[in-house]
């Protein structure tokens, strides 16, 4: 009798995987002496793999853009988004700041910004040790204006 799951087992052991595959060949004894040696250019690490297009990564905040409606609040499920007041204590001026390490993921907050200041990212390498660090809170990305192009850069001149 055929397995019904065969053409799926087939099908996936020729397809290329979605993974990413761990950083070195191998397993260091220690991943801090292998992230010197790849700084120094000793050793090289695998690319990861580019996220696809519509990704939810991690959150990107305009906080000038940001009127301080608390809309995104009202909606996130998980509790991630906190409510910073305004420089006197009132509504005008307060803002929004986005803890990481509870978010889902769920993309609500950007549904329901109505200036639009709110928008996922790519970036998915968010691992800490603590979940309350600076690197996994958002209070402000910048702006989402393209950046200006620079300036095409000319090749220097040969030295004899």
């Amino acid at each position: 009798m055929a397995n019904p799951n065969l053409g799926l087992i087939l099908k996936q052991l020729f397809s290329r995987p979605y993974t990413n595959r761990f950083p070195v060949k191998y397993a260091p004894a220690s991943m801090h002496a292998t992230m010197d040696a790849v700084t120094s250019g000793k050793a090289q690490i695998t690319p990861p793999v580019p996220a696809p297009e519509h990704y939810r990564g991690k959150i990107a905040y305009d906080r000038e853009a940001c009127i301080g409606c608390k809309m995104c609040i009202k909606v996130c499920p998980a509790s991630a988004i906190e409510h910073i007041p305004g420089p006197d204590g009132k509504a005008k001026g307060s803002k929004v700041k986005f803890y990481m390490s509870r978010c889902t993921f769920c993309e609500m907050c950007v549904e329901a910004c109505p200036k639009d200041c709110i928008k996922m990212t790519g970036e998915f390498l968010m691992a800490d040790a603590d979940k309350n660090s600076d690197a996994l809170i958002v209070k402000d990305s910048g702006s989402f204006a393209a950046p200006a192009q620079p300036a095409a850069q000319q090749p220097a001149p040969p030295t004899a």
